[in-house]
């Protein structure tokens, strides 16, 4: 006679983590804006003698930093990426698990690295038609930074296009699209997800946790801020999700959970609003400042691991708060999700030209005068629109920039996914190419 199957696990709403990733990616774009407009904003106040103003203020300049948005991409990747397999292992089905990771670990280079070349060759064609002039002449660092030059030759811009599609999946550069250095992390990240959840999904609930656990506590050791501990948190919350004696707990002490997820909210933004520069011109900054040497290893970037530290607390106190998750659960949130990855890949061009062109496209470079023996100098760089432009022009852009993304995702994705689909078939064995059923639903 068959052993009984195990008690099911409770049924958990996940679509939150859609509406998390979607503000996460509307974040990255206001926070390139802000480095792109107001640079001033990255530091907690105007000077070290200087009040802050609006937005360096600690939760509100959340708003305007892009750091912590990295992390919540790292988690989310653990967390998504891990919750199908460990569903199937905690009903007994560990080898459909197993065939599962094997499956998603072969699609996701495809599925990651197909959208990224698309968009980067887009760049590339809008660098060598000129698109990217003004930008190299705006009165922004980044922007200009940001903006390539169009190759001296026909062949030489075939030869630096070939070079970039390699550097991006090597050490993260990519002149015609520098926002795209997070990508191969975030591509290492979800290969060390797959290979936690081989290495681990014969292994107790219990014991899975605490291993991953000292997974977590080494990536911290390690210095790894920017995708190693965040990844390991997104696959334990994703294993804690399922988990029916910590759902029958936390059921049973709602006042106690409210708490919990409430502190760990607050304290994540907190952790968010850590500066990347001069943390020491404000009481509260210098406070994290020092209190940083006694919680990360010595020689740590408290600008990273402040974000990530912050994210991971903010992602668990969300997950252990119903109305936050509900909040978060709102369809106009999920649509910003399912379209953050366009977004993502879209917005560092679409800045550098379309906003580039209407806030300094119709400016003047004005002249700098000359030298001391009399040589013109060259003009200086062109000015900023004036503020009612700016006011009118920042939002009008999210409306096109979600637009414009909202059409990838219709046409771009999908033709992505059949030539991934269609490579997997390719090289696929027959086997491979049936799911087999599993034994429990």
């Amino acid at each position: 006679m068959p052993p009984p199957p195990p008690p099911p696990t409770p049924k958990r709403d996940v679509v939150w983590i859609d509406g998390l990733r979607g503000i996460a990616s509307v974040l990255v774009v206001t926070a390139h804006i802000c480095r792109s407009l107001f640079p001033f904003l990255v530091s907690p106040a105007m000077s070290d003698t200087l009040p802050p103003t609006l937005f360096q203020l600690p939760f509100l300049r959340c708003l305007v930093m892009g750091r912590a948005s990295v992390a919540v991409f790292a988690i989310v990747t653990g967390y998504v990426n891990s919750l199908g397999p460990l569903k199937k292992s905690r009903a007994g089905n560990a080898d459909a698990a197993l065939a599962g990771i094997a499956k998603s670990a072969f699609r996701r280079f495809g599925r990651f690295m197909i959208p990224a070349i698309v968009a980067t060759v887009i760049s590339w064609l809008a660098c060598q038609f000129g698109a990217y002039r003004v930008a190299l002449a705006a009165d922004s660092a980044w922007i200009r930074d940001t903006s390539p030059r169009p190759s001296t030759s026909f062949a030489g811009a075939f030869y630096d296009l070939y070079k970039n599609l390699w550097t991006t999946w090597i050490d993260g550069g990519n002149d015609y699209d520098k926002i795209q250095w997070t990508l191969v992390w975030l591509l290492v990240g979800s290969m060390m997800t797959y290979l936690s959840l081989f290495a681990l999904i014969y292994v107790k609930p219990r014991w899975r946790m605490l291993i991953l656990a000292g997974a977590f506590c080494y990536k911290w050791k390690a210095h790894d801020a920017l995708v190693g501990f965040n990844i390991f948190c997104g696959i334990i919350l994703a294993d804690i999700s399922i988990d029916p004696d910590i759902a029958k707990i936390a059921s049973a002490h709602p006042y106690i959970q409210a708490i919990f997820s409430a502190s760990f909210i607050i304290m994540g933004l907190f952790c968010c609003s850590y500066p990347e520069e001069h943390p020491e011109w404000t009481r509260w900054s210098r406070n994290m400042l020092q209190f940083g040497h006694w919680i990360f290893p010595p020689g740590a970037e408290y600008s990273r691991f402040y974000p990530g530290m912050g994210a991971d607390l903010l992602a668990t106190g969300v997950m252990f708060n119903p109305t936050a998750k509900k909040i978060l659960s709102h369809r106009f949130l999920c649509w910003m999700g399912k379209l953050s990855w366009p977004v993502y890949l879209l917005h560092g061009t679409l800045i550098r030209t379309v906003l580039t062109w209407v806030l300094f496209g119709a400016s003047v470079r004005p002249p700098q005068g000359t030298d001391q023996d009399g040589n013109q100098l060259p003009p200086g760089w062109l000015p900023l629109a004036r503020p009612w432009v700016i006011i009118f022009a920042i939002p009008l852009f999210y409306v096109f920039l979600y637009r414009v993304a909202g059409l990838w995702a219709q046409h771009v994705d999908p033709w992505c996914t059949r030539i991934t689909q269609e490579f997997e078939d390719l090289v696929f064995r027959d086997d491979a190419k049936v799911e087999k059923p599993l034994l429990l639903s």
